[in-house]
């Protein structure tokens, strides 16, 4: 239980640091609010056109009698608007991270740096650290995939399906998203994808505890964008205790040039 409020704890760290860093938080944004437009453009022709979508999908129960066929369609538009936006919290922070790799790695290591000591450095090419992200990221949306479709079916149980699934999504969305914003600093650590799963289901709870809160914010767009550049800071944070590196290390001042000097020196 105590993991459950450090990983809250350190979510709530994470946008304190952003908060007191003005140019780093605009710096963070940048990505986010690229993929945004993206989303936004493509969540809205898909909501457009659901009901055809559903109707294409079951044309079986074209001859139903009324009122079974609008409450059969409408429990399926409900469930597949919620899988759209399951996928689509999921999928977000991936593709931001994806899109602005540069950006939140200088940030990550800008918060290595305002909590003293060494800064980890994977000792990749920019190149190679992005081919590994499109490749985790090809993983991550195969196995986001194979959840929606879990929850989706679940989701026709009576009763559960309408309470008890929505909130184990939460947990898995959560978990996911721990995993993704902690990759950036894991990374530079030279701990690959496998290593980072099997480090945070030991700790578990204090991934959820870090990642249920955030997907629910992330529900709302705009939000999103402006919590990010503090998400990933409070993702290093939080990968400074499961490496157990000391937190306790004095802090040392901003580097000269702000976010666009760390960036060209990245």
């Amino acid at each position: 239980m105590r993991d459950l409020v450090n990983g809250f704890g350190y979510l709530m760290k994470g946008q304190r640091w952003a908060a007191r860093h003005g140019r780093w938080w605009g710096f963070g944004m940048i990505p986010a609010l690229i993929t945004l437009v993206g989303y936004t453009a493509a969540l809205v022709a898909l909501f457009f056109w659901t009901d055809d979508v559903i109707a294409w999908a079951t044309p079986f129960a074209d001859d139903w009698s009324s009122p079974w066929l609008g409450i059969f369609r409408g429990a399926l538009t409900i469930l597949f608007a919620a899988t759209c936006l399951f996928l689509a919290v999921l999928t977000f922070t991936a593709v931001t991270l994806l899109v602005g790799q540069p950006f939140y790695e200088s940030l990550s290591e800008q918060v290595d740096r305002s909590e003293g000591g060494a800064v980890p450095d994977s000792g990749l090419s920019i190149w190679a650290e992005l081919w590994i992200g499109l490749r985790e990221a090809i993983a991550l949306l195969i196995r986001v995939t194979l959840w929606s479709v879990l929850f989706f079916a679940l989701g026709f149980i009576p009763g559960v399906g309408q309470t008890v699934i929505p909130a184990l999504a939460f947990c898995v969305t959560g978990f996911f998203l721990t995993e993704e914003l902690t990759s950036i600093a894991l990374l530079r650590r030279g701990i690959l994808l496998k290593d980072r799963r099997r480090m945070l289901r030991s700790r578990r709870l204090l991934a959820l505890g870090f990642g249920v809160p955030l997907s629910l914010l992330f529900l709302l767009p705009l939000v999103a964008v402006f919590l990010m550049p503090g998400a990933v800071a409070g993702a290093t944070l939080l990968v400074r205790d499961l490496t157990g590196e000391n937190e306790d290390a004095a802090p040392q001042g901003e580097t000269a040039g702000g976010p666009a000097g760390a960036f060209n020196g990245a």
